[in-house]
C-alpha cells in the first residue's frame, strides 16, 4: 500500500498540521520487521558491489579517451553526469557497510567500505560516526545530525528568512541549490554545517575540536582519533594517487576524469539525504517533543525510477525502512517498505512528486523552522 503524505499546496500557501498523529514505540516499530530481513545474500550482496564497481571502473575509462579540447565539453559534462551517477552505486555500497549491512565479516565488511568511500574522498570512519548519531536522533533539533533546519528565532534562521524575502522564492531557490548541491558537502566535512545545536560550530571530520566556544555535546570523542586518523590515511593515499596521475598525465585529464564526476557523486548524494529528510510537512523535534520513533518516522520515500533504484541500490525509494533498522541489506528493505506501509500506512511516508519538482519546493521554500502550537513540532 502506498500512501502519499505530501499535500498539493497553493504558492503562497503554508502547511499547517491538524493533529498530532499516536506514534508507535521503537519495539513496535522494530517488531514489524522480521528477522529474516537481515538474512545475508552473498550473491546479491557481491553481485551489487560487482555491478557498482565495474560500471564505475568502465565509466571512468571511457574518460580516459576523451580528448581534451573545448569541441568536447558537450562530451565531458555528459561523462561527468553519467560516470558520477553510476559511482554513486559504489558510495552507497560503503554507506551499507557502515552500517554492518553488507556482509557478516565485519573486518571484511569495514575493508570495503573504507576502500569504497577513501576512493570517493569520504573520511570514512569519520563518516559512520556522524552518521550514526544521524541515525540515532533523527529530525531532533538539537542533537541531530546533517538537514538539522535552524530555528526561526535563532540568528541563523532570521539571516535564512531574510534572505528569502528579500531575494524572492525564485532567486532564493536557485542560491540554495548551490548552496545545497554543490557546496553542501564540503562544508558539512570541514565545518560540520547543518549539524545539530548541540555540537557547535565548526566541527570537522579530519581534526577534532576542542576549542572555541563551550559544547553541550562533542561529535568525535577523543577516543575517536585512531579512527579519524586512519580515515585522513586514506584520503592521503587517494590523493597522493591524484596527484601522480596528474603528473604523468596531466591536471587537466585528472580533473575531468575524476574531478567532474567526483562532484556528480556529491550532487547525488545532497540531493538524496536533502530530500529524504526535508520538505513542507516535515515536523522536526526539540528535546521535550523528541522520541526515536517519532524521529525515525520523519524521513520520506520517493520515486526515483528502476534506473536509478538498481544503480543507486534503492537508497532514494527504501529510506523509511533504513530508518527504523539500518542493518537490513538494501536487497531486503523493499519487502521491509512493504511491511511498515502494510502496518503504518498514516505514518510511513511516500510522496509520488517527480523528484526535480519536490527538490525546487524544498530548495525554494524551506528556510527556517517555528514550533507550531498545535503538535509542538517545528515545521518549515
Amino acid at each position: 500500500m502506498i500512501v502519499s503524505v505530501t499535500p498539493v499546496l497553493q504558492p503562497n500557501q503554508r502547511f499547517e498540521p491538524v493533529s498530532a498523529p499516536r506514534f508507535p514505540t521503537k519495539a513496535e516499530l522494530l517488531g514489524c520487521l522480521p528477522p529474516e530481513l537481515h538474512r545475508f545474500d552473498p550473491i546479491k550482496a557481491w553481485g551489487s558491489l560487482a555491478m557498482s564497481l565495474g560500471l564505475s571502473l568502465l565509466a571512468y575509462g571511457v574518460g580516459t579517451q576523451i580528448p581534451l579540447h573545448w569541441f568536447a565539453l558537450p562530451l565531458w559534462l555528459l561523462y561527468g553526469a553519467v560516470t558520477g551517477t553510476v559511482a554513486m552505486g559504489c558510495w552507497v555500497i560503503a554507506h551499507e557497510c557502515g552500517h554492518n549491512a553488507f556482509h557478516p565479516n565485519r573486518r571484511l565488511e569495514a575493508w570495503v567500505g573504507f576502500v569504497l568511500h577513501s576512493l570517493l574522498l569520504v573520511p570514512y570512519h569519520c563518516w559512520a560516526r556522524s552518521h550514526a548519531v544521524h541515525h540515532a536522533h533523527c529530525n531532533h533539533l538539537e542533537q541531530g545530525e546533517t538537514h538539522v533546519p535552524p530555528r526561526a528565532s535563532s540568528r541563523t534562521g532570521q539571516i535564512t528568512e531574510a534572505l528569502k524575502l528579500n531575494l524572492g522564492r525564485r532567486l532564493f531557490g536557485w542560491v540554495s541549490l548551490f548552496n545545497h548541491l554543490v557546496l553542501g558537502w564540503p562544508l558539512y566535512l570541514f565545518l560540520g554545517a547543518t549539524g545539530g545545536e548541540d555540537y557547535g560550530r565548526p566541527t570537522s571530520h579530519f581534526r577534532l575540536i576542542v576549542d572555541g566556544a563551550p559544547r553541550k555535546r562533542q561529535l568525535f570523542p577523543a577516543s575517536f582519533r585512531g579512527l579519524m586518523l586512519r580515515s585522513n590515511i586514506g584520503l592521503i593515499v587517494v590523493l597522493l594517487g591524484l596527484a601522480f596521475a596528474a603528473v604523468h598525465w596531466s591536471l587537466l585529464r585528472v580533473l575531468c576524469v575524476y574531478g567532474l564526476p567526483y562532484l556528480m557523486v556529491n550532487v547525488w548524494l545532497v540531493v538524496y539525504t536533502w530530500l529524504q529528510h526535508t520538505d513542507l510537512n516535515i515536523p522536526h523535534f526539540c528535546d521535550q517533543e523528541w522520541s526515536w520513533a517519532k524521529g525515525a518516522l520523519q524521513t520520506v520515500d520517493r520515486p526515483y525510477g528502476p534506473v536509478l533504484n538498481l544503480l543507486h541500490h534503492g537508497i532514494g525509494s527504501t529510506h523509511v525502512c533504513h530508518h527504523i533498522n539500518s542493518a537490513i541489506p538494501h536487497y531486503n528493505a523493499w519487502r521491509g517498505t512493504a511491511l511498515l506501509r502494510e502496518r503504518y500506512p498514516e505514518l510511513v511516508r511516500y510522496d509520488p512528486t517527480p523528484i526535480h519538482k519536490a527538490l525546487w519546493r524544498v530548495a525554494s521554500r524551506c528556510g527556517a523552522v517555528q514550533q507550531s502550537p498545535l503538535d509542538g513540532a517545528y515545521y518549515y
